[in-house]
């Protein structure tokens, strides 16, 4: 706590995680709901394909594409930029570009891969509800709000909970691998602080001490939206 680096760091880890799960939790559903009232199964499929295909990339080969397609020098992000008429923009060499690269690319990675579980909800649901509405008059917005919604809701909430209890282990690999000496200001977050201090340094007991300190926020984090979603909903992990 009375580390120098402290509130940088824990401020970086909180805004990163915070920022991650705001976008990772809507867009998969929105995805998913998208997909559920496509009619077109060609369609479907193909958008099925092209949104999983990122998730089974591993972390380094996504990083090295990040790295190629921003490269000042025949990158695809700063061609596209030229075309437009920007100057070419370097965003490992920026600390101000950091989340916002970060942020971007596991919304690509990962968003097709995560609306599976949706989906899989949405399938159960009863079909005579659909025909029930159907009679009723009622759009696909109203199907959506007062059926799909409200049958994907109690998956929101557990998975909801199950990232809160994660918020503070955002993940390590691809920080690190696109952590910069000139970006450290902003990329800099609790798990590579602790290898760095842990490893490199050779410091065990600090590096241990963080680690608890990590766990501990973690916990106090599950617990409380658990209780909070249990107060207000039927649905909670316990």
């Amino acid at each position: 706590f009375h580390s120098p680096s402290f509130g940088n760091i824990l401020s970086n880890t909180l805004i990163l995680s915070i920022a991650n799960l705001g976008f990772s939790l809507p867009l998969p559903i929105l995805l998913a709901l998208a997909l559920n009232e496509c009619k077109s199964r060609v369609v479907s499929k193909t958008v099925q394909m092209v949104t999983y295909a990122p998730y089974f990339l591993s972390t380094v080969i996504m990083v090295s594409l990040l790295i190629q397609w921003s490269s000042s020098y025949g990158g695809l992000f700063n061609n596209i930029l030229g075309l437009l008429g920007v100057e070419p923009v370097n965003l490992f060499g920026h600390a101000k570009y950091f989340r916002s690269t970060y942020i971007v690319s596991g919304i690509w990675q990962y968003t097709g891969f995560n609306s599976i579980i949706y989906l899989a909800a949405l399938s159960s649901v009863d079909v005579s509800l659909y025909e029930a509405a159907k009679i009723d008059g009622a759009s696909k917005l109203q199907k959506i709000w007062h059926i799909d919604l409200p049958s994907v809701l109690p998956t929101i909430i557990i998975l909801l909970i199950l990232n809160c209890g994660q918020i503070m282990n955002i993940g390590f690999d691809k920080v690190y691998l696109m952590q910069t000496d000139l970006n450290l200001q902003t990329s800099e977050i609790i798990a590579t602080y602790t290898y760095k201090v842990g490893l490199l340094d050779m410091d065990f007991s600090y590096a241990t001490a963080v680690g608890l300190f990590n766990s501990a926020v973690n916990l106090i984090l599950l617990t409380s939206v658990n209780k909070i979603s249990r107060k207000f909903s039927e649905t909670s992990l316990w």
